[in-house]
Order: C-alpha cells, then structure tokens, then sequence
C-alpha cells in the first residue's frame, strides 16, 4: 500500500475518522506527497472557501490520529436555507480525486453516506478526474476536462498550437503592441475582476464575488498568478491560474468580446505556458467546460491540450434540473452591473 510508514502499528481500515483539514497539521504534508492531489485540495483553496462563503472543511480518513494521514475524502459542509444542507467535494473545484486506494475506498464512501444520513444532509457530491462509478452513488453531471503535457519542449509545444486560431493571434498580439503584466496586485485583481463581470454577463451568469478572488489570491501564499493583457492603457484579457507541484491550473478568465481578434487570451496562455516551462512545471490544468460548450472545448484543444471525460457522483441521486436555469441566464444577461455582482455575492452561498 502507498505510505505505509514504519514504527505505527497496523490500523483497522475499516474504521473512519472525521479530520479537520484546516486544523490537523498532518494534511499538508499528506497532500504534497501524494500523486494524485490537487490544487483543490490545498488549505489554500479549502481556507478561501471558509473565509468568503462559510464552508465548513472536513476529510474522512482511516488514518487514526497519531499516525501519519494514508489516505482522505475532502468534503465541505455546506449550509444554506435556500437549497439546503449538503456535502460537496469540493465546491466550486473543476475535480477533487478521492486519496485513497482501492481497497480503502468502500469503507470511506460507506461513512460518507452513513454521516449523510445521520446530519440530514440533502445529498453528497464527489467530482472525481478519473474514478470509477462508486457504490451506493449515482452519475449526476458529466463535464469535458483538458490537460497540457508540458514534458515536450517549448519549440514543440509552440508548433502544436494551432497555426491560425493561436499563434497568428499571439503575433497578431505582438503587432498590436498588446502588453502584459503579472502578479497579485490591487490594480490587477480589479482589472482581472472587471473583465471576469463582462464576461459572465455575455454567458448568462453572475460572478463570484470580488472577495473570492482576493481571498484566493491571499490564501494560496503566492501560488496564484493574475495575468492582464493591456491595449494602451485599456485591459482586454485577464487569467487567473493556480500552481501545485509540477501543475499550473487555469481557474477563471473574462475578456472584452469586441477586442478579442487582438488576440490578448492566445498571448497570456502562451506566457503561461512559457513560465511554466521555464519553471519545471509537467502539466497545465486547462479545467473543466459543459459538454455542449464545444467553443470553448474547441480553443483549449487549439492550445495542444488533450480532452476527457469526467464524471461527478451523488448520493441519494441527481437533482431536478428545469427550464429555470436557461430562464436565469437570459435574465442575468440583461442585468446592469451592480445587480448583477450583488446578484453573484448572494447566490453563489446557496449554489456551490
């Protein structure tokens, strides 16, 4: 079995405890070891989601305390009069893998569902990269998830991107005199936050409130990275990444539709790409997008990256869906800014 440490006796792994990640100093040194971890499941992005929406962390293990952590489930308690008690793994992450082997995997979702029941939660959610269907638990959502491999060389990279969708764009950048700049400054995060607006405006969505992002920049401690593509003075194109180990994740992104033939996305993905590299990093994380946004599917492919399907799960069984939700969007399309970011700083504590 993975980490095994000696000089701990053997455990019963078919008894679960209930860790505080946030709390138990053997969780960080858990995730940073183990292959499978994300960036959503650092204290970074668990601690951003306690500070801006109240999400309770907790992790189901069977590593009694005392011991070094083998494995873990991180959920959040969410809690909203509106849509009701629940546990989300995690809210707001595009995946979060459970860390456990195959053969830890029965006990600890057979306690997830068991402390389900007894808290009266509505229902249990995981969003597995790659998993198999867990028992007792059903498909809920099905989503497409990209990846870069960033092991070739940057030459080779570059010629797999696509001749007139990416690279004509970065030089038609070039020739437009698009500058960029980087970091986690107050001006950045508004430009980053301003262009984020449009964008979900033009989709039919609300933003997450700006406090989000200032918590997430603040609790990553330096691994998060706003980059902002400027004409003149003007910003045109803003990204949002996370790094964890060897991967860069792109989390968020918004851009001006009308200067989007400058081409300032295609630029600021290929400094990603070039940092990255230059960086030792091995993969970009280009997240996940809705089956039917082929759009959006079609310009990360574009980028080189290769697409897979994944699958979240849910315990008792997939809520109702309805017409509500295209009937929303059209209303949140119209909505003048400042109802609309209110709009994005109520709902999103009730629809994570």
């Amino acid at each position: 079995m993975l980490y095994r440490h000696q000089g701990y006796p053997e455990y019963n792994k078919s008894v679960p405890y209930w860790i505080d990640p946030l709390t138990d100093s053997r969780w960080t040194e858990f995730i940073d070891r183990h292959p499978s971890s994300s960036v959503f499941h650092t204290t970074g992005w668990l601690r951003a989601l306690q500070k801006t929406y109240g999400f309770g962390p907790t992790a189901v293990t069977t590593s009694p305390p005392g011991g070094p952590l083998e494995n873990g489930i991180p959920f959040c308690r969410i809690s909203s009069i509106v849509t009701g008690r629940r546990l989300s793994s995690l809210p707001f992450s595009d995946h979060c893998q459970p860390l456990a082997e195959p053969e830890e995997m029965a006990s600890l979702l057979k306690e997830s569902i068991e402390n389900c029941k007894r808290k009266r939660f509505k229902y249990l959610e995981l969003r597995p990269l790659s998993f198999p269907a867990p028992p007792g638990l059903v498909s809920s959502q099905k989503f497409l998830f990209h990846k870069l491999d960033l092991h070739p060389s940057k030459d080779e990279i570059f010629q797999k991107l696509h001749p007139s969708c990416i690279r004509r764009k970065i030089r038609r950048a070039d020739r437009e005199g698009l500058s960029t700049e980087e970091g986690t400054s107050d001006a950045l995060l508004d430009a980053f936050f301003t262009l984020q607006v449009h964008t979900r405006r033009r989709h039919g969505l609300p933003p997450q409130p700006k406090r989000w992002f200032r918590n997430l920049v603040a609790e990553m401690n330096g691994k998060a990275t706003i980059r902002v593509a400027y004409h003149g003075e003007r910003p045109v194109a803003s990204i949002l990444t996370l790094r964890h180990k060897k991967t860069e994740t792109y989390k968020y992104g918004g851009s001006e539709s009308e200067d989007n033939k400058l081409g300032g996305m295609p630029l600021l993905f290929w400094q990603t790409i070039e940092d990255a590299k230059a960086d030792g990093l091995e993969m970009l994380d280009l997240g996940r997008c809705d089956l039917e946004n082929s759009g959006l599917a079609i310009f990360k492919e574009h980028l080189g990256a290769e697409r897979q399907e994944i699958v979240y799960f849910r315990y008792p069984k997939k809520l109702p869906e309805g017409r509500s939700l295209d009937i929303a969007a059209k209303v949140f399309s119209k909505l003048p800014y400042p109802i609309l970011k209110l709009a994005g700083r109520i709902l999103y504590r009730h629809i994570a």
